[in-house]
């Protein structure tokens, strides 16, 4: 972690394919964000050998293996609070209200981004398997005291 910068790398909807190409993104991360569709546990375990993971469970996440993860996360990473859920849909929350900085949804494969009431709303889009002419792509969120950025990445895949 650079003095006062605080990384988090957003990735979601891998569908039990973890490219290279993502993990190579996710190197600098402090922090990591999975919002869901997971597709298989080992997903985890790699994305921890980066950086601690925060992961929420997604449709496609089924079997013993997906239940300790929760449909939901509220985190406080590099002191801003962030709300993690899969789609976006199922948010009925005021984030302003709650404190939170940032919601961090996956679930439509599309990336975007935009702001509503001081909050920012991520979706990282899809960094597994190619789903309709949607991108590969991932996010990174920089916080730097009490401001917040972020970056979509579309991935050059090599593979599927």
């Amino acid at each position: 972690m650079v003095a006062g910068r605080f990384t988090i790398g957003l990735i979601s909807d891998t569908h039990g394919l973890l490219r290279p190409e993502a993990l190579a993104a996710l190197q600098a991360s402090d922090a990591i964000i999975h919002a869901g569709d997971i597709g298989d546990p080992a997903i985890l375990t790699e994305l921890a050998r980066v950086a601690p993971v925060t992961a929420v469970r997604g449709n496609i996440d089924r079997g013993a293996w997906a239940t300790s993860i929760a449909t939901t996360e509220l985190v406080e990473l590099g002191g801003a609070w962030i709300y993690v859920i899969h789609d976006i849909a199922d948010f009925r929350l005021d984030p302003a209200a709650m404190g939170c900085r940032v919601v961090v949804a996956g679930h439509s494969h599309k990336p975007g981004v935009r702001e509503l009431a001081n909050v920012l709303y991520v979706n990282p889009g899809s960094a597994g398997p190619r789903r309709f002419s949607l991108p590969i792509s991932l996010g990174r969120l920089v916080i730097e005291g009490d401001e917040i950025s972020v970056e979509l990445i579309e991935l050059e895949p090599t593979g599927r």
